[in-house]
């Protein structure tokens, strides 16, 4: 593949005596890489590991995910290595055995926001936000298959969160950016390169920027990525958050194995120097403020909010629902104006009281289903949970089968009548309903297999 002119002397510029060798690698296949979900698989040593992420593992050539059941049930997520090192800089700079308030600012399609949760203190409030609405879809949907339920989705502008200032302990920005990091992934994406797409960028940035900067609490953390290499869109933005004067950089330890460039602000990862695509990342926290008794200071911890678009759930329709969830006393339960039941973890309870009232587009606890008369429905998020209780019937599935289901297709199956999850290799694929000689597969038809399945 060949690049533009102006790419060309960027890098050279950047990297001297190495560009050779950078161009060189971009002719190259990219790297496959997965992150194992620990709360579904168990910890094991992984061939060829990443290692600056436990979880993280190379593949020797890239498979048809599509085609594996465990990818369906949320085993594992594909996602570039040089990405997981955000990991890696949290662990060093945040305690993260404590719940925390995190906001995944530009969140879709859910790698880093899968990465996080399974980070994080399990009583940890994590807001997935993702700006463009027709990709909010796939990032509820790997969010669901992940199935941790501390993990709330919102579809909003960075501008319209600034109801939740000095909410959050950790933001983590990944930018729309111009994705010179991904060229060998996507060479369509060359053709899109351009300075003036490298300008419009880091203008965008710098707009989410700022919108951000002010929900995050004093002596929170802001990490600030993106998948790209030039100054404009990295350093630029990186000193832009310097100069508000609120910030300090933190410096992360790496070793010098691993190959990352420590830049002027953050670190750089280059295809030449790292098994895995071009990425940067920096961080930063929040300074305390100087004391100002004439400002005044919203707490949001003292207010008496109440839940605005949900109410709580009848006794007899909350016995009915505990039972499908393995730890029923850590949750209450909601049903919202369109009739879905949710369930929302007792530890988070008065945060997403406040997050109800300030955003208008989100979709908050865990989907556990609806009523239909006195009968109860689960829903897909629900065979996918983590949460869901051991001993509830359940159908092992072989891997013809499972791939079967997950087209919405017929096949035989013998089954003691009612509801059953659907399972391969123990992980939860959905929910059928047998009626004895057949079952109705309640698989989402958004959520089928299209492609053919080889014999």
């Amino acid at each position: 593949m060949s690049f533009p002119q102006s790419f060309i002397q960027t890098l050279s510029a950047q990297l001297g005596s190495e560009y050779d060798a950078f161009e060189a690698a971009l002719q190259q296949a990219a790297p496959v890489s997965i992150r194992h979900n620990s709360a579904k698989v168990a910890a094991s040593s992984f061939e060829d590991p990443i290692l600056w992420c436990n979880q993280g593992q190379y593949l020797q050539n890239r498979p048809v995910f599509t085609l594996d059941p465990l990818f369906h049930a949320g085993a594992y997520y594909v996602q570039e290595a040089s990405s997981m090192l955000i990991g890696h800089a949290l662990a060093q700079v945040a305690d993260l055995t404590q719940p925390l308030r995190v906001l995944d600012l530009c969140a879709a399609p859910g790698g880093k926001t899968t990465l996080l949760a399974s980070l994080l203190h399990p009583d940890s409030l994590l807001l997935a936000n993702e700006v463009i609405k027709s990709r909010v879809s796939i990032l509820k949907e790997n969010i669901q298959k992940w199935g941790l339920p501390q993990v709330h989705v919102s579809n909003h502008d960075p501008q319209s969160l600034d109801g939740l200032d000095d909410f959050f302990d950790i933001i983590v920005i990944d930018a729309p950016c111009s994705g010179e990091g991904l060229f060998r992934k996507d060479p369509a994406a060359i053709n899109e390169w351009s300075p003036d797409n490298v300008q419009m960028c880091a203008g965008r940035q710098k707009r989410i920027l700022s919108a951000a900067l002010s929900l995050l609490k004093s002596g929170g953390i802001l990490v600030y990525c993106t998948c790209t290499y030039n100054d404009t869109e990295n350093q630029e933005n990186a000193q832009f958050v310097i100069e508000t004067g609120e910030f300090e950089e933190l410096k992360i330890t790496l070793p010098t194995e691993w190959g990352v460039w420590a830049k002027t602000y953050g670190y750089q990862c280059y295809p030449h120097r790292v098994k895995g695509e071009g990425f940067f990342f920096s961080v930063f926290q929040k300074k305390e403020p100087v004391f100002d008794p004439e400002a005044k200071y919203f707490a949001k911890k003292g207010r008496d909010y109440r839940f605005r678009s949900f109410k709580a759930l009848l006794p007899r329709e909350t016995t009915e629902v505990k039972r499908w969830l393995a730890r029923p006393d850590d949750f209450h339960f909601f049903i919202k104006p369109n009739d879905e039941i949710i369930a929302v973890l007792d530890s988070q309870l008065e945060d997403l009281k406040i997050i109800d009232n300030i955003l208008f587009a989100k979709g908050l606890g865990l989907e556990m289903g609806v009523f239909k008369g006195k009968d109860f429905i689960p829903s897909h998020a629900l065979a996918l949970s983590v949460e869901l209780a051991e001993e509830l019937p359940r159908i092992e599935l072989s891997e013809s089968e499972a791939l079967q289901f997950l087209k919405k297709e017929n096949f035989s199956l013998e089954a003691p009548k009612g509801w059953l999850l659907a399972t391969y290799q123990g992980l939860g694929l959905g929910w059928m309903k047998s009626l004895g000689n057949r079952f109705n597969n309640y698989l989402p038809k958004d959520w089928r297999i299209r492609m053919e399945i080889p014999e």
